[in-house]
């Protein structure tokens, strides 16, 4: 008689690597936040994404000869979405906390996801994680005069761009190999953003410390988080995958709290707790782990270049 052996559980080492690619995108949010008040919002994102372009051009070496103009269109709208995705994220990093901006701006693939599955369950998952960001704003301890609504609009507006890079990304999947798309795009949102950086930049601070900051950030940012992440998706189920990145908010306060002392109230973690809730209950109704990573909400939380 044939017995069939029980089916591979993927072990703990793709869990790790997910772990650690949430992690190191903290840590280059972080480092971020540190250069911003010396050389500038404006001129740190225009130093990440062009050593990111950088980087990224040498090590994928993307394709660009025989592509269609509806490649070309998708890599410049998919370029643009990821610019306007990262100015408006780093602008947020002037004033708010690293956990108080990322927890902002989740709200937008989170809110992309529930929209795109149109199940009740996980509508009222993202006003749940809405009145999580309520509480982290601090809009109902704080007068009105004093809330800083400038930098939540600022994480408010990346959550926006967030979601259109997902859709940017989805589109340029269809027309670039791998992650061309993400090369060209990288090229493309540098080019954008480098003319506001250069003019807005404090030149006397730009000194080799900083530019080594700089390489930190798209090093932690960009290639270490997406090779992790690559690595991981090989073996470990979509479902799991988007849990896990759905810890990107708590994350991101811990990170804050012990590299830049950013502590934050009862209720702001109280509300950070209601969006990571949130975002697993969106995930956990993600479809059977067979299916193709692309095509469900765990790709809507994946698909981030920040």
């Amino acid at each position: 008689m044939t017995t069939l052996a029980p089916a591979r559980r993927p072990g703990l080492r793709p869990t790790a690597y997910v772990l650690a690619a949430v992690v190191s995108v903290q840590f280059g949010g972080a480092l971020a936040a540190v250069l911003v008040p010396l050389i500038g919002a404006s001129a740190t994102v225009t130093m990440r994404l062009l050593l990111s372009a950088v980087i990224m051009l040498l090590v994928i070496r993307p394709r660009l000869r025989g592509r269609s103009r509806e490649a070309w269109r998708a890599g410049l709208l998919f370029g643009a979405a990821l610019a306007g995705m990262n100015f408006a994220f780093y602008q947020s990093l002037a004033t708010l906390p690293l956990g108080v901006a990322v927890t902002v701006e989740f709200l937008g693939p989170l809110t992309l996801s529930a929209v795109l599955s149109r199940r009740a369950r996980d509508v009222l998952a993202v006003l749940a994680a809405l009145a999580g960001v309520v509480l982290i704003s601090q809009a109902l301890t704080v007068p009105w005069a004093e809330l800083d609504l400038v930098g939540i609009a600022w994480a408010a507006l990346a959550g926006v761009g967030w979601a259109a890079y997902i859709l940017g990304s989805r589109s340029a999947g269809r027309h670039f190999d791998q992650l061309d798309g993400l090369a060209v795009a990288l090229v493309v949102a540098a080019v954008l953003v480098t003319p506001v950086g250069v003019a807005t930049a404090h030149a006397p601070a730009l000194t080799w410390g900083v530019l080594a900051g700089g390489v930190g950030i798209a090093l932690l940012s960009s290639v270490v988080p997406y090779s992790l992440e690559l690595l991981a998706l090989r073996s470990i189920p979509p479902k799991v995958f988007g849990i896990l990145l759905s810890l990107e908010p708590a994350v991101a306060a811990l990170v804050g709290l012990l590299v830049l002392s950013q502590g934050l109230t009862t209720l702001q973690l109280l509300g950070m707790g209601l969006v990571v809730a949130a975002s697993a209950v969106v995930m956990v109704g993600s479809g059977s782990p067979e299916a193709p990573a692309e095509t469900g909400p765990v790709e809507l939380v994946r698909s981030r270049a920040e």
